[in-house]
């Protein structure tokens, strides 16, 4: 992997991303409230859940469909691919933190590269850009591979997580290390097989 694509992928992951990932707990909050998650090995419990049954088969997925369509420069794909991405939310939280980050992402986008006709087009969608799909497009500007842009996009999703999780749990620092470090370890497989997906067997 070429060093300025993974630096790239480093700087899309990162917490300091100016998208507002960090504020978001995909409803953690809720489930700590209702005693569900309570400790370290509740916590791990709830985050696997969230990676194998909703990022694992809903996002991963369309990160690595929205990768291919950004390479191609196939507008009318992306444009499908984020309104099942709008379509999909369960709730209205959900929809409004995807657009957000997705809007965010754009801004972003405009101020690093201007010139690319790609961030028309992402910001062309209608009623908004979401996240995943504006991701995509950024992961594919690096010039990185699908398979590590997913691995980007899924650890982004679990730090950001975990931070919630010490947060609202609470928990220490080891503790939150040690569930990042499960999450990560499963993350390298769910990645190659979202690549695998078809949009019928995208799940929302």
């Amino acid at each position: 992997m070429h060093p300025a694509a993974l630096l790239g992928l480093m700087r899309l992951a990162s917490p300091a991303l100016p998208v507002g990932g960090f504020s978001y707990s995909d409803v953690l909050e809720a489930a700590v409230e209702a005693t569900l998650v309570h400790d370290e090995p509740s916590a791990l419990l709830w985050l696997r859940d969230q990676l194998h049954l909703s990022l694992a088969r809903a996002d991963l997925p369309l990160v690595a469909a929205a990768h291919s369509a950004w390479a191609r420069h196939d507008s009318p794909r992306i444009s499908e691919l984020n309104t099942w991405m709008l379509i999909t939310r369960e709730s209205r939280e959900l929809r409004a933190q995807t657009e957000q980050m997705g809007r965010s992402m754009l801004e972003w986008l405009r101020q690093q590269t201007p010139d690319d006709e790609r961030v028309a087009i992402l910001a062309a969608l209608s009623p908004s850009p979401t996240w995943p799909l504006a991701f995509a497009l950024a992961a594919v500007q690096t010039g990185a591979a699908a398979h590590e842009s997913l691995l980007a996009y899924g650890f982004s999703w679990a730090e950001n997580q975990v931070q919630a999780a010490l947060k609202s749990v609470p928990l220490g620092q080891s503790a939150g290390q040690r569930i990042l470090a499960q999450l990560a370890q499963e993350l390298a497989l769910l990645a190659q097989t979202a690549q695998t997906l078809g949009d019928e067997q995208r799940q929302a």
